[in-house]
This record gives structure tokens, sequence and C-alpha cells, in this order.
């Protein structure tokens, strides 16, 4: 054993998994898993929990697998994340907890994520289920929105003993975990429904079809239903678009939409849900939700085309994303960028206008600003265009709850301490405060608020 060295993982051979909606890594068995976990250093002062957000206990955990002790390793999880399946399919490790790695100095990092998702699904397989805490509190809690900050919040202050209620706006629990990351990477009954199960299993209730602003007020909530606190996990719904000539063409689709349309609707299948199935689609984009839209415009049976403005480097997207794409097929149009959306005479794309870049000075992010070269406008003629340029929270909620400060960006205020707003009581956090980030962050986010919470009920008394 090469102990610089990753434990390969399994994964579906490339040509086979652009045509079917299967789970592309096939992830450790168990020897693989423990001979993993043996190239942990356990170092006493670990830098990878550093790196994650919800801190679990990284070498704790890791050690328990090189062991073999696989339910020690899910309760030691458990105790900082409501959501290990999934955590060990989407975050990204390689900027967290495995790019904090000291294994990874002279060699390649320990596989923290894929051993978090061992352990996960060996808890499924085998009926393990997470502790509920022993106390209870006769204080009540409602929780807007069913994704990974709501659900990683719900389930932390169950433990504390809280009676928690979760109020999804859709007929399915899970947020963005259903309608926004495709089947491919998080399978939704294998995974995204069990790791709910466990959390319904801590005592906390669900209601769906719940519209925050329409079916009632947060102030009713409080006010009427006789709740204490309310947390908003509501997410970044609302798709952002360029403002460039012929967005208003048929065949344009915003990636929150075409994702929701094959994900949540299940249109990759047969079904009531119709999802355009185009011979050529332009992705415009470059993150991980521009990566997701491409590959599921590919397994549809289109060519695809990645329409980047930076060059591959400066690629927000997660490497493992962008090395599958390619491997499948995906063709990547880089330091280019669109000027106008093309359209035939009944008004459906025909094609986009592009022009092609070349990278200047670095903005405020850190990132070279791309800058047009002149005169080196062309074509690419497709018949749909995938807009994914980013995400801002639904202003429904802010607009009908008094009291809530709201930023410029349309995005709530709460404290980074304690998750409170402006408005007393009410908590909030993942992309609804921040905009659009990853379901860890939105889940760390979740933590602070349950915390938060538990301190703001616990001041109040009786």
């Amino acid at each position: 054993m090469d102990v610089l060295k990753k434990v390969p993982v399994r994964e579906q051979d490339p040509k086979e998994r652009a045509k079917n909606f299967e789970e592309v890594c096939l992830g450790y068995n168990k020897e693989e898993a423990m001979e993993e976990a043996s190239r942990c250093l356990n170092c006493k002062n670990a830098q990878c929990v550093k790196g994650c957000p919800v801190s679990i206990s990284i070498p704790d955990f890791v050690k328990a697998v090189k062991e073999g002790e696989f339910e020690e390793a899910y309760n030691i999880i458990n105790k900082s994340s409501s959501l290990p399946a999934v955590c060990g399919r989407v975050c990204p490790q390689e900027n967290q907890c495995e790019g904090k790695c000291i294994r990874g100095i002279k060699g390649e990092a320990v596989s923290i994520g894929k051993l978090e998702r061992f352990v996960a699904d060996w808890a499924f397989e085998n009926g393990v289920k997470p502790k509920a805490g022993t106390e209870k509190k006769n204080k009540k809690v409602a929780i807007i929105g069913s994704g990974p900050s709501g659900l990683s919040c719900a389930g932390d202050l169950a433990k504390m003993g809280y009676d928690v209620t979760v109020f999804e706006a859709l007929h399915e629990f899970g947020g963005v975990l259903v309608y926004g990351i495709p089947e491919f990477r998080l399978p939704k009954e294998k995974v995204v429904k069990k790791e709910i199960e466990n959390v319904k299993a801590l005592g906390v209730k669900f209601e769906k079809n719940c519209i925050i602003g329409k079916s009632f007020t947060i102030d009713e909530l409080m006010e009427k239903r006789g709740f204490e606190a309310v947390f908003i996990g509501s997410g970044a719904g609302l798709p952002k678009f360029m403002g460039i000539p012929g967005e208003n063409a048929n065949g344009v689709f915003s990636a929150n939409e075409y994702l929701t349309r094959s994900n949540l609707m299940k249109a990759f299948k047969e079904s009531d849900t119709p999802i355009m199935i185009g011979k050529k689609v332009v992705v415009v984009g470059g993150g991980n939700v521009a990566m997701d839209a491409a590959r599921t415009a590919l397994r549809l049976g289109s060519e695809v085309h990645v329409v980047y403005r930076r060059s591959i480097e400066e690629l927000p997207a997660r490497a493992e994303e962008v090395h599958h794409a390619k491997e499948e097929g995906i063709i990547f149009d880089l330091l280019t960028n669109p000027t106008e959306i093309l359209a035939d005479e009944n008004g459906w794309v025909r094609g986009i206008r592009c022009i092609r870049m070349e990278l200047g000075e670095p903005d405020e992010s850190g990132r070279r600003s791309p800058v047009e070269i002149p005169g080196s406008e062309f074509e690419i003629e497709c018949d749909a265009v995938i807009m994914s340029l980013g995400t801002s929270p639904n202003p429904l909620i802010s607009s009908t709850t008094e009291g809530l400060e709201i930023n410029r960006r349309k995005c709530i205020v709460a404290d980074e301490v304690s998750g409170m707003t402006s408005k007393p009581g009410v908590f909030a956090g993942g992309d609804a405060v921040t905009g659009a980030a990853t379901v860890i962050l939105a889940m760390g986010a979740g933590r602070t608020a349950a915390k938060g919470i538990d301190e703001y009920l616990s001041s109040k008394g009786n």
C-alpha cells in the first residue's frame, strides 16, 4: 500500500454513465474504507476539523473506520452533522477538510468525504439511526424550508429537546437536495429521503405545501400558532439572468427551472412534466449548478457546450465535477462571453452570439477580470440555452414579515454568531442570508442558528 496515494474510488464508466441517471461514484466497500482510513495520521492538532463548517471530529471517526467500528464512526459524525450521506457526496472537501489535511502536503489528502459517505451508507444498510436527546423542553420552534440549513437546524434543536416543525413550500421535502442536485450525484430515494427519515426519527414534524407569506406569515406562526422562535432557511431560488438581447426567446431556461423539472418533477423519466431535449444546448456559467445542468442535458441526449468567460483555472465548480463533465464529453468554450441570444422567425432559439475574452487585472475577489477582445465576435448554433448565473432569495418572506431587515442583495440580515435577525425570536441562515452557496455552509449556518435559538429561548425562561 502506498500511503501517499488515495485508495481509488470505483466509478461508472464515462461512456455508460453519460446515458443514464444512476450514481456516478460507487463509493468504497468495507475493505477499501478501512485501508483508506489507515492513511490518516490522526493529528493531535487536526487542521481538517478547522476546515469543516460543521466541525465534525474527523480524526476520531476516521480512526473508528480504520478499526472497523462503523457504528461508532456514525455516532461521532452525527453529533455534528444531520446529513452525512449528503455531505459525503456533494461537499467541496478539496477546499475544506481535505484541503487542510496534513497528509496532503507530501502526498494525496485522506478521502474524508468518501469515508463519511461510506459510514452513512453503512448506517442506512444496517438500520443504525441517529441518537435522540433525552431532555424534553416545552417550547415550539418553526423551521421554514426543508433544505440543508433547515434540516440541520431542526436536527440539532430536536436533539436539544425542542418541539420542532418544518414547513416546506413544495410537495417534496429536501429543498435544493431534491430539486437542484441531479440524481446521478445525489440519489433521492437512496439518500435524501433516508436522511429526512432520520431527522423525523428525532421527533421533528414536517408540513409540506406551506408557502410562508401566502399560506400564513411568520407573525401568524408566532402570534397564533404558539411558536416561540422561527428559523428561516428558505434558500435562494430566484434565478439571475444576464440582461442581454434575446433572453425571452423560447428555449431559454434558468438552470433552476431546468434542474427542478428534471429532478423534482422526474422529467428525465416518462412523466407529465415535459422538458426540452435540444439537439445542441449551451450552458452559460461555470459553477457547480452549471455542471449539473450541463451533465443533465447530456444525459437527455443533447450535445452540450459550457460557455464561461474566464479560463479553466478560474472555474468555480468543483474539480471533480469538471473532470467528470469532460470525461462524459461536454465541450468547454472558455474565455467566451455571450452578448445576444438569437431566435428564428417563430421566436425559438437558433443560436447564441459570443465574444472572445482575455484575462486582465485581478478584481476584488482576487480573480483576474475578463476583458473583451474587440472584433472577436462569433456565433454558436444551438436550440436551447441554460443560464446558470447564480440565484438570490425570493422576497416573499421578507416582504410579508414586519421588522425583518434585508440588504441591497435582498438577502436577510442575520448575526454571524447567533443567526438572529432584526426581528426578535426570528433567526435565519444559509442561502437566504448569504445568497447561493454550498450545502455544507448552509448546514453550518443551521447549526449556528440552532445554538442561537437555544440560548435565546433559555434566556427567556419558562
